[in-house]
């Protein structure tokens, strides 16, 4: 079995480890709310996590829905939440050109 890391969580080991956070990056305080919910829920019971969120949520099914913060303040919230809750962070790039700023 192939396994790999994303940040300091292991994948295709043979545990569960959860991938979980909002569909769509909304503030500062809810993804950190939400992100120490998580982490602790899942500390608890002893499970690996990452938080998974999008700065832009482009499939939405009303041109009207909010899409989120944008690139640069929706990044700028994910990397809070890798620095403060600890926890390894991944998201959603919609065109090659996002690439570098997501990474």
């Amino acid at each position: 079995m192939n396994s790999f890391q994303v940040g300091d969580v292991t994948f295709g080991d043979g545990r569960l480890t959860v991938i979980a956070g909002p569909c769509v990056v909304e503030s500062i305080d809810h993804a950190m709310m939400l992100a120490r919910a998580l982490s602790a829920s899942c500390r608890r019971v002893g499970l690996e996590f990452v938080y998974k969120s999008t700065y832009d949520k482009a499939n939405r099914s009303s041109a009207r829905s909010f899409r989120g913060p944008g690139m640069r303040a929706g990044l700028d919230i994910l990397d809070c939440v890798r620095k403060e809750i600890g926890v390894p962070v991944l998201t959603d790039v919609h065109d090659i050109s996002q690439i570098e700023a997501a990474g």
